[in-house]
């Protein structure tokens, strides 16, 4: 039920737009890291191609097309920093931008004055040495490829972002996946959004079974235990959830948080309907 990124950008985006539209949300910032683990090639352009070209076989075909994505890559950063462009601007790019950028300004390759990058005048890419990274599970023959590459670890420590949608009627949950899709990988809204539809099924069944009188709060945990999991029909096949006993107990926390039921005495009342 949460997106994460390390990306600021992105976040700050994602964020402005979901508090515009009126979508309920917590963001929590904690310490994280990126890594790659692999091999290293150095050297001009020319000189890294020729060298994948002593190795055979798939693996050469593998780490070649992995090179070409490196190349096309740098050619895309080239196309902003050929005008100039602003470094927030450019790292929402990706996390690879940043080595572009990196790689270009250890090339001493790039002018910088207040927050805008550009390439300086002149500049002959061709002549520059780079440093092409690729993954070690790509390196199966090892004694072949070590002899040419050398071996790379790099760990940039970084803050991540969570932000946790906090919607519980499906009408809203839907408005924040549309606004997710935007921002983050179809397989991350997917998961996001069946989870929050889940949460939103479970808070509707609890609020239906409470009626008009107050209940205890361990009935209703044990009377929801019994019942999972939940087997949904759908147009397109079957739902199906499942809760815990420390999920159910933030469920009700969280249908308290917006109004939805009254806890006293471990006895819950509803206020109004989902």
């Amino acid at each position: 039920m949460r997106f994460t990124t390390k990306n600021e950008a992105l976040k700050t985006a994602f964020i402005s737009e979901l508090r515009a539209n009126g979508v309920k949300f917590e963001v929590k910032e904690r310490f994280g890291y990126e890594t790659f683990i692999g091999y290293m090639i150095e050297g001009t352009l020319e000189d890294i191609k020729a060298t994948i070209d002593t190795l055979s076989g798939e693996e050469k075909e593998v780490i070649l097309k992995g090179f070409q994505s490196f190349k096309e890559q740098l050619n895309h950063a080239l196309e902003h920093l050929k005008e100039g462009d602003t470094f927030e601007n450019l790292l929402s790019e990706g996390y690879w931008m940043g080595d572009i950028i990196d790689q270009l300004m250890r090339n001493s390759a790039l002018d910088i004055k207040e927050n805008k990058v550009k390439l300086k005048e002149g500049i002959d890419i061709t002549k520059l040495k780079f440093q092409f990274r690729f993954p070690y599970d790509l390196a199966k023959q090892l004694d072949a490829v070590e002899k040419i590459a050398k071996q790379f670890a790099f760990i940039d420590l970084v803050p991540e972002w969570e932000i946790e949608i906090k919607e519980l009627r499906i009408e809203r949950i839907n408005q924040a996946l549309h606004i997710a899709a935007k921002y983050f990988p179809e397989k991350d809204v997917m998961n996001v959004y069946f989870a929050l539809i889940g949460k939103s099924i479970v808070a509707n069944e609890i609020l239906k079974s409470l009626g008009n009188e107050k209940v205890p709060v361990d009935v209703i945990i044990e009377k929801f235990l019994r019942a999972f999991p939940f087997e949904i029909p759908t147009e397109k096949g079957v739902m199906v959830i499942n809760a815990t006993e420390k999920s159910l107990y933030s469920i009700l926390r969280e249908l308290e948080k917006s109004g939805y039921i009254d806890i006293k005495g471990n006895k819950v009342k509803k206020l109004r309907e989902l």
